[in-house]
């Protein structure tokens, strides 16, 4: 017969590495429920980018075909069907069109919008020329008081600004 094969004692606790693993994954975990967790603030940076996309795509199609293409912001372009070009933008719950409040801090250089600030309503649709202009160049969204700033240049320039709370400050995107 061999010799007895030797069994030693399961060791106790858990390995260095098997707690990294486990700080990592919480880490990890921690880190995808704070960026789900934002709340409307998360809701609003989705959203700025959705509108930015829009209106590039507007863009696009506008030179593409020579002529001007309306841009369905909020509800759709009347007489268009489901396969609409591009398609409108949907806001998430939260996120409103226009300023927070009449008196919101505006961007340097900006004038007071007329109409989106009293009832947070913006225009239906915007039209983009072949050329880059746009009917309306100033969008603004909100959700609470953090706020979102699409500018667009009659050159088709597309600035993005942010206001969140905190800062107290417009930046840019």
């Amino acid at each position: 017969m061999g010799p007895a094969a030797r069994t030693e004692p399961a060791a106790a606790g858990f390995s260095l590495v098997e707690l990294l693993l486990v700080l990592g994954l919480l880490a990890l975990l921690a880190g995808v429920g704070a960026s789900f967790g934002g709340g409307r603030g998360a809701a609003l940076t989705a959203v700025q980018g959705e509108l930015r996309a829009a209106v590039e795509q507007g863009q696009r199609l506008a030179r593409n075909r020579g002529r001007s293409v309306r841009l369905a912001l909020h509800q759709p372009l009347p007489g268009a069907g489901a396969g609409q070009e591009p398609a409108p933008l949907v806001l998430p719950a939260g996120v409103r069109w226009g300023l927070p409040r009449p008196d919101f801090p505006l961007p340097d250089g900006a004038e007071r919008p007329l109409r989106a600030h009293l009832d947070g309503a913006a225009h239906p649709w915007v039209t983009l020329g072949p050329g880059g202009g746009a009917e309306a160049t100033v969008w603004y969204l909100h959700a609470g008081e953090d706020a979102v700033c699409l500018r667009l240049s009659d050159e088709g320039e597309i600035t993005l600004l942010r206001r969140r709370p905190r800062i107290g400050a417009w930046r840019p995107e």
